[in-house]
């Protein structure tokens, strides 16, 4: 009654006469009403989280699930003829990030605020996020993604900094989200913007004026860096960023009381990639003018900072030309300077003037400051985020500076909360798994362990591939919603589910598909297991290979999806405007978890845990973390193919993609189809792409590994068949899949890089 009575109160008027958008308005009312109530997490030592993503998704269940009264509201609503489902659905899902590790960020502010630390994100209010995606004639468009029209849960503090660019001075608006821990206390998610930010400089899909700081610092994130008004813009961008960051630590400390000569003691600042490397030299900067001498300023902010490496591509690691920053903010290119100054210096004293070891570490290269470089200089700790990621990291891309400082390296395995990707997404799933193992695995990740004692019980298998079932139909309805596509729940629901990258190899995927359509219409005597491939990503606006690839699966998806031969053993479907949402949708409906990157050059995903934790079975290369669930489930429970980090360094000067395109007459006919007019009208529809194996030589190795991803998908059919085998190996997934909870590896994160207590259970 007490919540009945809160909710009209503020409604004002009855339960069943307020609209769905009125609802969502009160109870997102009610939300912050009891938000404010919660005490804040409290430690000796506070974390700052800064990162250029947040992809927090929306935000209204998650919060009512962590106040404990998720279940309560919708039994409230159902009782007036009200749906939760379709209240929630008028929120708009917040564009503040665009794949991992915008999520990544999402998950461990969730878990820093359940396990009672002290601890806020800082980022930007992107107006437009990435993009919204469309398409037409097959092809991506980018549209503007207007989230921040209508009610949200931003809170206006009305604080403001000043921040100094290219010589003008701007003033910031900081906007809180109260991070609402698991039946616990709260953090905050602090959010930086201009007043100034005009969306009417948007000319057409989402170009527009790169030179006007004030109308479009905080439009878009990652805005086209192509051109030179582009990087500016990007370097403005992560400086705002920063130094609003910056400002607001030494505004809380002061505050406190702190002495800012032990700023280290009180503050661990955590860099999660290298967008915002530029704290390093504007909290320096700042100390100065405190009164602090240089070489004291930084050490405190090395022992204050920590630096999260998320990729090992080459073109993902941010390098700035030193001109730019001379101009643009010219202090913070003094400070830079003297940092790659003393750094050089005592790289020379202590590798006995090893000339090729100091050009090869120093922070700014041929007049380009390198920001990796920049953030691992300015850190004390510095970290991969998947067991195979760190050691690359250690034995390739770091490893002069491994050498130099061998203490400063750990790893530290990504995680997903389980509260988000289970709890709030997979209620069938929770169900299960409450009547099974209770209900403590929620905050006790080594709780889903317990699951073992159940995966050989066929009621159990049988329960569980019930629940799978309901959630693929759940899973068909949306995709006929959304594409009008009709699929098969009774298929295999294969998934790839990621940004679209040539790394990340969709078009091995989307080639298997061409070949199995292929041996259909040559053989009439051909059968396969009936199989759904979903593909959901979004390619940047520059980048014309990827945006290829997606025209690529949307042209085999019209052809083969239309083809009576098929006789309904192949559907394709490309999911448009891939998000937090979708993914709530995809992941507990998907049987297959496709993970099938190129060795060595996936950090580490948090899609294949999102996966496994919802029972679907890995399909994938040893990368990133596949490596690490791989050796939790054994090799009885994924499916692995393909050449290893190993074996491809061994092969990469001797590779010729030629000879696998005359040794394999399916990868032959496979890439001809590409300029046969089999998918488009356009013989040069495709050339982009057979170009890219052909004349650069399948830089990913696509050819290499064609003939294991085949017969790794045919294994996969075969496996299939056999549901009670199927549903073990699921649910020996999700009994592993505790490991990569989010509480796990923050729990890490504050033992052996923050210096931060955890609430322990």
């Amino acid at each position: 009654m007490k919540l009945e009575n809160e909710l009209k109160l503020i409604l004002k008027k009855d339960i069943k006469e307020a609209t769905n958008l009125q609802l969502y308005n009160a109870i997102n009312e009610l939300v912050k009403k009891k938000a404010k109530t919660l005490s804040r997490c409290e430690g000796d030592k506070k974390l700052y989280y800064i990162s250029a993503e947040f992809l927090i998704g929306k935000q209204l269940g998650k919060n009512l699930i962590n106040l404990g009264i998720y279940d309560d509201i919708a039994q409230l609503l159902e009782n007036n003829g009200k749906s939760i489902a379709d209240v929630e659905e008028m929120e708009n899902e917040p564009s503040l990030g665009n794949g991992g590790l915008g999520r990544l960020a999402a998950c461990f502010l969730d878990s820093i605020a359940t396990l009672n630390l002290s601890g806020d994100g800082v980022g930007l209010n992107y107006h437009y996020g990435l993009f919204r995606q469309q398409f037409k004639d097959n092809k991506q468009y980018e549209i503007p993604d207007e989230w921040l029209k209508g009610k949200n849960m931003l809170r206006d503090t009305k604080v403001s900094f000043p921040v100094e660019l290219a010589g003008k001075t701007y003033y910031s608006h900081m906007y809180d989200l109260d991070v609402i821990g698991y039946h616990g206390n709260k953090n905050t998610l602090h959010l930086f913007d201009l007043d100034t930010v005009d969306s009417s400089i948007i000319t057409d899909s989402i170009n527009f004026d790169k030179t006007d700081i004030a109308k479009n610092l905080t439009l878009f994130l990652y805005p086209d860096d192509s051109d030179d008004a582009g990087r500016k813009l990007r370097i403005y961008q992560q400086y705002f960023m920063v130094s609003n960051a910056a400002q607001l630590i030494l505004k809380e400390e002061k505050e406190k009381g702190h002495d800012l000569k032990d700023l280290d003691k009180y503050v661990a600042i955590q860099i999660n990639d290298t967008h915002p490397s530029m704290v390093i030299p504007e909290l320096i900067r700042l100390l100065i003018l405190e009164g602090i001498p240089m070489k004291t300023a930084a050490n405190i902010v090395s022992n204050t900072c920590a630096y999260t490496n998320h990729t090992v591509m080459s073109e993902a690691l941010e390098k700035w030309p030193m001109d730019y920053i001379r101009n643009l903010l010219p202090r913070i290119a003094m400070i830079i300077e003297e940092i790659d100054r003393r750094f050089t210096q005592y790289v020379w004293e202590h590798c006995n003037g090893d000339q090729g070891m100091v050009e090869r570490v120093r922070v700014i290269q041929n007049n380009t400051v390198h920001m990796a470089n920049l953030a691992i200089v300015g850190s004390h700790s510095i970290n991969g985020v998947a067991k195979i990621h760190s050691e690359i990291l250690k034995d390739d891309l770091f490893r002069d500076f491994y050498q130099l400082f061998p203490e400063r390296f750990s790893n530290k395995t990504n995680g997903i909360t389980p509260r988000r990707w289970m709890l709030y997404n997979n209620p069938q799933e929770k169900k299960f798994l409450d009547e099974l193992i209770g209900k403590k695995y929620e905050v006790d990740f080594k709780k889903f362990e317990d699951l073992m004692k159940y995966v050989d019980d066929p009621a159990t298998q049988d329960a569980f591939l019930k629940v799978k079932q309901e959630r693929k139909e759940i899973l068909a309805k949306y995709i006929e919603e959304k594409t009008g596509i009709v699929v098969d729940p009774a298929s295999i629901f294969d998934s790839q589910a990621k940004r679209l990258h040539a790394y990340k190899r969709q078009l091995l995927n989307v080639m298997n598909i061409i070949y199995r359509y292929q041996r259909i219409k040559s053989d009439p005597n051909y059968r396969m297991q009936p199989h759904t491939y979903l593909f959901a990503a979004k390619a940047a606006g520059a980048y014309t290979f990827a945006k290829k690839v997606i025209k690529l699966i949307n042209c085999v998806a019209k052809v083969v999806n239309n083809d009576p031969d098929v006789n309904g053993m192949i559907k394709v479907v490309f999911l448009p405007n891939y998000c937090v949402t979708m993914s709530e949708i995809l992941v507990p409906g998907t049987d297959v978890s496709e993970q099938i990157s190129t060795a060595g050059k996936e950090a580490s995903g948090t899609g294949n845990m999102k996966f496994m934790m919802n029972g679907a079975i890995t399909l994938g290369t040893l990368d990133g973390a596949n490596v690490e669930i791989d050796a939790l489930v054994g090799r009885d429970n994924d499916v692995i193919f393909g050449h290893t980090v190993e074996e491809l360094n061994d092969m990469k000067y001797s590779y010729r993609a030629q000879s696998y395109i005359d040794g394999d007459e399916r990868i032959a006919n496979v890439l001809r189809s590409l300029v046969d007019c089999t998918w488009s009208s356009d013989p040069d529809d495709f050339t982009l792409i057979l170009n890219e194996i052909k004349n650069k030589n399948d830089e990913f190795f696509v050819l290499a590994d064609f003939d294991a991803y085949v017969k790794a998908q045919e294994k996969i059919e075969e496996l299939y068949q056999d549901k009670h085998q199927w549903a073990k190996m699921c649910l020996v997934n999700i009994a592993k899949s505790g490991y990569f909870s989010s509480d796990r590896t923050i729990g890490e994160y504050a033992e052996d890089i923050w210096n931060a207590e955890p609430l322990k259970f």
